[in-house]
């Protein structure tokens, strides 16, 4: 459980400093680059903690896809970027990818799981 809250703190930490980033250029103050070289040190930090126990693939995928459903919803509504029906598309396929990887991950892991204890069992009586 602490390995995912891990991945939920390295994606924050992540929109935190790409934000960060975006406001910084906007603005032109330093405490926006500062902020940013803080958070992403952070994500990457926590990303190789949570990669620990979760998957990578399905980790950095998590990272990377929920950072940027996130990233571009808050550019959007803070730093007024276009949206359209394509980003909407976009953003939708996204998160169905994410689901779909998760969702095979899980029960790849199970089947593994299955097939190590046939193989045991398989062991144990010969």
């Amino acid at each position: 459980m602490i390995y995912w809250i891990f991945l939920a703190l390295a994606i924050t930490a992540e929109v935190i400093g790409t934000l960060s980033m975006k406001y910084a250029t906007v603005n032109g103050q330093i405490t926006g680059h500062i902020v940013m070289y803080i958070m992403i040190t952070a994500s990457y930090i926590l990303l190789s903690l949570a990669i620990k126990r979760v998957a990578l693939g399905v980790a950095y995928a998590l990272w990377e896809g929920i950072g940027i459903l996130f990233i571009t919803l808050f550019s959007v509504m803070w730093f007024d970027e276009p949206f359209s029906l394509t980003k909407l598309a976009g953003l939708a396929i996204l998160v169905i990818g994410i689901v779909m990887l998760k969702s095979g991950t899980r029960k790849a892991q199970g089947d593994s799981g299955l097939k190590a204890r046939q193989k045991e069992r398989h062991h144990a009586t010969v």
